[in-house]
Parts: C-alpha cells; sequence; structure tokens
C-alpha cells in the first residue's frame, strides 16, 4: 500500500497555526533554515530538527524569513526555551546563487520553483543579527556548510577579500561546524539543565570568540588574522594546518588571534558509528517537502528524492572539494539493514517507478573502507588517503558495497539501482596485495558498468595535466585511459551502448592556457564532446582556494600560477569547447603547447 499523502503535524511545525494543531504552547528551539523546509535526510535542517525531537525537545523550524520590513517571520513563533539555531543552507548562499564569473545563476536549488529572492546573501550574517536585535538574550548557535567553512580565516571570492571568522560578523554564540547531531544534542542538554552559553566552550567540535583564554602546550596557534591579511604566507601557513586538524582522529584545538578576541575551534567529535548514523537515518522523515510548497518545484529535491545515502565521509582529499572540511576524511557507513528500510520507503512513495536515483554517497566507492591497523589511522596526518598514492593501510574492498548493491536491487518493487555519485575509478583499478580485494574490484567494475549506469557513466579525471593533476590531488589521466577500456570492454561484450561522461575543471590554479590547449587536443582524440565542465571557483576552506587567494602551496610553500582575471579564465574555459564552430580554441588544438609556451616567452623578453 503505497503512502499517499502526510498529515501536517507529521511534519516539524513551521507556523503558530502548527503548533496549536500539536498543543504546544512553548518551544525549546527554533530553527531559521535559508533552504525550503523538505523532510528528508539530505537536508541539514530536517536532520537536526528531528535529531533533536527524537532527543525529546520541541522544535520548530522557520524555511526561508523574508528578512525585510518589519521581521515578522522571525518573531511569529516567538522566544525558543533554549535556543535559536541557524542552518543557512545545504550549499554555500554564495555558491549557490552566482556562478565562478560571478553571475546569478539560473535558478535557486533549494526554493520553492528555483526562485531567487527567497534568501540573502550570506543568511547566517543576516539571520544572526536580526534574532540578536529581536531577542538579545537567547543563545544563537550556527550550523550548516556557511559557517563551518568559515570558522577561521578565510578568503571570500565574491568580495574579494580575506574574513575573520564568521563569529565577528554573525552576533550568535557557537558554531557547530561539520556533521553536527552529536554537538547539538550535547548543547541541548547543557542549556536544558540551566548552564549558561559560556559554559559550554569545553564540547567538542564547535567554535567561539572569546577575549579570555591562556594557549596550552597542546593548542596550536594560528597566524592571527591581521597578520593574514598583511603577509599572504601566513594565510597559506595556517591553511595546512586547518586542514590537517580537520581530518586527524584526535585533533588539536586551534586558536587564532582577531582583534581583541581568539577564534577558539575545538577538535571535532570521533566518526559516527553506524548504530548513530543508524539512528540519524531512521528517525521519522516523510520524505517529503512541507505542505505549504504544493504544487511548487524545489530543484534538489526532485533531484535526490528517490536516492539514498549509505554512507559519510570522504577519504579522496581533492584541493578543491570541501567535504573533508566538513565531513572529515573517515567514513561512517550505515548498516545494510538501515539502507534497506530506506529503500523500501522509497518504494512506497507514490511517484517512484521502480528506479533508484543514486545509492551512493559523497564518493560512490568509499562505503566499508577504513584502515586495516586503526592505530596508524589515529597518528596520520594525511588530508588523502589514496593521493598521491593509495595508502598501504587502506582496505578497498568492493565487497560490503556489492553486498548492499545486490541487496538492494532484490528488493521488490526495485527494477533498478543507479549509481549518479562519482565514482573514484583509482580505488577500483588499484592493485592490493591481498588476491581477493582485487577480484573485488573486477567485480564491482562489471557490476558497476552492467547494471548501474543509465546510459552514462560520469567520472572525475578533472584534467589531463599530470602536473596540475597533482596540485588538484587527483591520479594521473593514465588512469582514466586504463578504466575507459575496461568500461569499452565490458559495453562491447555486453553488447551495450553506454557512454563514459568525464567532468573536467578549468583555471584550477596550476592550470595554464598551455594546459587547456592540452586538454583540448586529448579530449578531441577520444571524441568527447564535453558537457560536464566548470571553471573553478574559491570557495571557503580548501587547499585550491588558498593557492588562488595567496599564490602558494600551503604544503611546499612554492609559488603557483593562478588565472585569476575574467579573460584570463575565458580563455581557458574556451578550450572545453574546441566542437563548436563558433568558438576560437576551436583553431588552436593543434598548436604545440611547449612551441607556443617559447613564443609567449620570445614576445615578452621583446617587450622589456
Amino acid at each position: 500500500m503505497r503512502v499517499e499523502s502526510y498529515r501536517l503535524t507529521d511534519f516539524l511545525p513551521t507556523t503558530k497555526k502548527e503548533l496549536e494543531l500539536r498543543g504546544w504552547d512553548e518551544v525549546d528551539i527554533i530553527l531559521f533554515s535559508g533552504d525550503a523546509y523538505v523532510d528528508h535526510p539530505s537536508f541539514g535542517a530536517a536532520v537536526i530538527g528531528r535529531v533533536l525531537e527524537a532527543a525529546g525537545y520541541r522544535v520548530a523550524i522557520v524555511p526561508q524569513p523574508d528578512w525585510h520590513g518589519d521581521y515578522r517571520d522571525f518573531k511569529k513563533l516567538g522566544r525558543p526555551r533554549l535556543f535559536f539555531g541557524i542552518a543557512p543552507g545545504c550549499m554555500d548562499s554564495m555558491v549557490n546563487k552566482y556562478t565562478a564569473n560571478r553571475r546569478l545563476r539560473a535558478e535557486d536549488a533549494y526554493s520553492p520553483d528555483g526562485r531567487h529572492d527567497t534568501r540573502p546573501e550570506y543568511p547566517t550574517i543576516v539571520y544572526s543579527n536580526i534574532l540578536r536585535q529581536l531577542y538579545p538574550d537567547v543563545p544563537i548557535v550556527l550550523g550548516g556548510i556557511e559557517a563551518s567553512l568559515r570558522r577561521l580565516t578565510h578568503y571570500d571570492y565574491w568580495q574579494e577579500r580575506l574574513r575573520p571568522c564568521i563569529l565577528c560578523d554573525a552576533p550568535a554564540d557557537l558554531i557547530v561546524y561539520g556533521m553536527g547531531e552529536k554537538p547539538i544534542i550535547e548543547i541541548a542538554h547543557r542549556l536544558d539543565e540551566g548552564q549558561p552559553v559560556s559554559a559550554l566552550h569545553d564540547i567538542p567540535q564547535i567554535v567561539y570568540l572569546t577575549n579570555d583564554i591562556t594557549p596550552t602546550d597542546s593548542d596550536i596557534v594560528l597566524h592571527s588574522h591581521e597578520d593574514c591579511l598583511r603577509d599572504k604566507r601566513m594565510q597559506a601557513e595556517n591553511f595546512r594546518y586547518i586542514e590537517e586538524q580537520s581530518n586527524m582522529m584526535h585533533a588539536q584545538r586551534l586558536l587564532q588571534r582577531v582583534n581583541d578576541s581568539y577564534a577558539v575551534v575545538n577538535p571535532p567529535y570521533p566518526p559516527m558509528t553506524t548504530a548513530e548514523l543508524d539512528a540519524s537515518f531512521d528517525l521519522p522523515y516523510t520524505r517529503q517537502p512541507h505542505p505549504k510548497y504544493k504544487c511548487k518545484r524545489i530543484p534538489a529535491y526532485d533531484m535526490i528524492k528517490h536516492s539514498i545515502n549509505i554512507h559519510r565521509g570522504c577519504f579522496g582529499g581533492c584541493a578543491f572539494c570541501t567535504i573533508s572540511a566538513h565531513q572529515g576524511k573517515f567514513i561512517s557507513c550505515r548498516s545494510k539493514e538501515s539502507i534497506l528500510k530506506e529503500a523500501k520507503q522509497v518504494v512506497e512513495m507514490p511517484d517512484f517507478k521502480g528506479y533508484l536515483s543514486d545509492l551512493g554517497g559523497p564518493s560512490a566507492n568509499m562505503y566499508g573502507m577504513k584502515g586495516r591497523n586503526i592505530n596508524a589511522c589515529e597518528k596520520c596526518k594525511r588530508p588523502s588517503c589514496i593521493h598521491p598514492q593509495v595508502c598501504p593501510n587502506l582496505n578497498t574492498d568492493h565487497s560490503a558495497l556489492l553486498d548492499i548493491y545486490r541487496a538492494v536491487d532484490a528488493l521488490p518493487g526495485i527494477k533498478k539501482s543507479f549509481i549518479g555519485s562519482g565514482v573514484r575509478y583509482d580505488l577500483i583499478l588499484h592493485h592490493s596485495k591481498d588476491e581477493t580485494v582485487n577480484q573485488a574490484a573486477r567485480d564491482y567494475a562489471f557490476e558497476l558498468i552492467t547494471r548501474h549506469v543509465s546510459g552514462r557513466l560520469k567520472v572525475a579525471p578533472e584534467h589531463t595535466s599530470d602536473r596540475v593533476l597533482q596540485l588538484m590531488r587527483k591520479p594521473s589521466f593514465r588512469l582514466f585511459y586504463d578504466f575507459k577500456r575496461i568500461f569499452d570492454r565490458i559495453n562491447h561484450d555486453e553488447h551495450l551502448n553506454q557512454q563514459i561522461i568525464p567532468y573536467f575543471i578549468s583555471s584550477h590554479p596550476g592550470c595554464t592556457e598551455q594546459d587547456m590547449a592540452q586538454l583540448a587536443e586529448i579530449t578531441k582524440q577520444l571524441n568527447f564532446h564535453l558537457e560536464q565542465v566548470q571553471d573553478f571557483t574559491p570557495t571557503p576552506m580548501t587547499v585550491s582556494t588558498e593557492m588562488w587567494y595567496t599564490g602558494y602551496d600551503p604544503y611546499t610553500m612554492e609559488k603557483v600560477y593562478s588565472a585569476h582575471s575574467q579573460q584570463e579564465k575565458l580563455a581557458q574555459r574556451q578550450y572545453f569547447f574546441w566542437y563548436k564552430d563558433s568558438n576560437h580554441a576551436n583553431n588552436r588544438t593543434n598548436y604545440n603547447p611547449q612551441k607556443s609556451a617559447k613564443e609567449k616567452r620570445r614576445r615578452n623578453s621583446r617587450k622589456s
């Protein structure tokens, strides 16, 4: 029997009327979200709300409040008993709104009908200032991507300047960084016991500002914000410590002076256990947008509503990616029972036609993978377990993931499960000393290509230049050739007609126009008409952004060239589209990059 509809009281309340339907005259916690309210485990505000609800608290959510005029949306539910929480959105608000060329995107994927006028820029800052003005004595807790990745001095691409810890602009009490189930419950419990918010500074995985702290020998004291403003090298040096500590099992506390205070970043909680992750995913989500959005399209929901997330974390450590800064590199896996339970819920959705759009995670094929010797992992500082080479301690066995695929596909009502998340083909191609692991990788490749591709398999080589790939922390392009041969052979043998769709990035730090000419030549030889491409966008808390802004590699302190001007970036991007007659880059794909570089040096010498 398929579920056709839900009652209003099956969702977290969003209005005074919905509070009355529940018989509530008081709310413990009110969450303000920059996204539309979708009661689904892929939407952060819903997860935090459900986790707090399961802990016994009365939780309400105000999605996309109007920040203009009399602030009625901020006042309509009154004062919470414990605290306000601010969840600005599943994406950084500026990345969500603007392209790499700082142009308005076609739509806001997390807003009804894709509208752009439902959230401000930097909602964390805007919402915090409004709430502090209206309720000066109520604690405010920040969470989500926007605050998490701005927890220390960071470069803001849209304002073209370094900005301090976001608490300097958002008058809140605490930031919960990363995946916030554990710290938010501890904050609620402690406030419920009557402790003041100033007494919560020992909670792991939070950030706070203080002018009353004495650094200890175990702390890492970073260069001050003011020093970073004066010297870009100091900003680059800081980032190495920030990234290393974000990816350690037993991290140290980070302190950074800003004005007359310190921004303090407490070490994170340990990665969630399978039981803890199951408990979060097994909460009573309706998996639907709130009824207020009836007949309205929420693009991000349309994309994920028939998908299932099977793990958290990513040990790839890609230089341009924020996943490890937010989720960490250690993989937390759901149990097979929890995954099957959610799959059965998806089958019951009235518009489900038998096809799961994705059975994956931050990276599709890291489920169940971890270090063989956990003691070695506890001491490791590497931001990536697979770059510059696969760690010999990493168990790359795909067997557990194959078991998940087969169990889900065996469920009544499931016709096919597709893998929409990015596949790490370097894990598939890695040669282990254990032949059973190698066989599992071959089995995985066969099953992936024959059963889980919807005609097109998306992979992300990102570039063709090994020098650029080294800065990206991605494997050599020769591995893409190796994987493509496997893909083509299996398609031929199984009489399939599928495509492999590569992702590429232009204007990444270290990438020159000559590198893009080489990329154009190689992809032309492979007969790829590229579709999945992007211009590098600097976002807070990535190695690539630090290289782009400072001009230095934080790990070697060597200088790195980056294309900064719009003209340079456009010149690089055009090489993606060699097959378009209107594109002048089409006429450049036959020149020799080395010869071109020599000619450029001769021109420069004449000018001097």
